[in-house]
């Protein structure tokens, strides 16, 4: 093995392989559904909490736990048929094959996209509670966008 391809952490070089499996799908219907409901559900949640004068936030490496064995009953219990794309030639399957980790990885990363929030929702936040101003839901909206 070439070792300047090696990590110089053991544990990271023990555990995680440096070559890419291609054969193991990534994309796949359970990855865009976990990973879609784990970043709307940290969003919302985080958010929230975000409001209480003992503020709560709930990190991805929770949904990154709680995904896992959702993965693996998914990948037992969806049907493996697939589905045709009506008028295209393209098709899907809602079970590729057993939960991998690469899908995990992918999950984790939607969740963590969710988890920190929209910094410029303060901004909206503190104009209508300290100003009592009110700002048109287009100007927040162009304003969260922007930022981002």
């Amino acid at each position: 093995a070439n070792e300047d391809d090696d990590c110089p952490i053991e544990e990271v070089r023990l555990t995680v392989p440096t070559t890419d499996d291609a054969s193991l799908p990534a994309l796949t219907f359970r990855t865009w559904f976990l990973g879609i409901i784990s970043c709307v559900v940290l969003s919302f949640v985080n958010k929230f909490f975000g409001y209480r004068s003992n503020q709560l936030s709930i990190s991805s490496v929770s949904a990154q736990i709680i995904v896992l064995p959702i993965g693996r009953l998914m990948a037992a219990t969806l049907p493996s048929k697939p589905i045709q794309v009506p008028f295209t030639k393209w098709s899907f399957s809602l079970n590729p094959g057993p939960f991998n980790l690469k899908e995990h990885v992918l999950i984790t990363i939607f969740a963590n996209s969710g988890a920190g929030g929209v910094y410029a929702i303060h901004i909206v936040t503190i104009v209508r509670a300290f100003y009592h101003k009110g700002i048109h839901i287009i100007a927040a909206f162009m304003l969260a966008q922007t930022t981002q």
